[in-house]
């Protein structure tokens, strides 16, 4: 008979880190189209920059903020 949960060896995800991943891809897409909307335009290689700067400031937070409690178990 085999336990409910999770099997030896799978990460740990929780709702948290679910909401982090979210927004750290909707972020770089969400961030220079709102600037854009109500401060101001931006020209294409601006926002360019703009995404690619938030998708790494944002992976490199989700990658120190949850790497502890997301590794495998022994």
């Amino acid at each position: 008979m085999q336990r409910a949960g999770r099997k030896p060896g799978e990460p740990i995800y929780l709702k948290r880190h679910m909401l982090g991943l979210m927004l750290a891809v909707i972020s770089p897409i969400l961030l220079p189209l709102l600037y854009h909307r109500y401060i101001g335009p931006l020209s294409f290689a601006t926002q360019f920059i703009a995404t690619l700067l938030i998708a790494l400031i944002g992976s490199l937070v989700l990658y120190f903020t949850y790497r502890s409690s997301a590794q495998n178990e022994p």
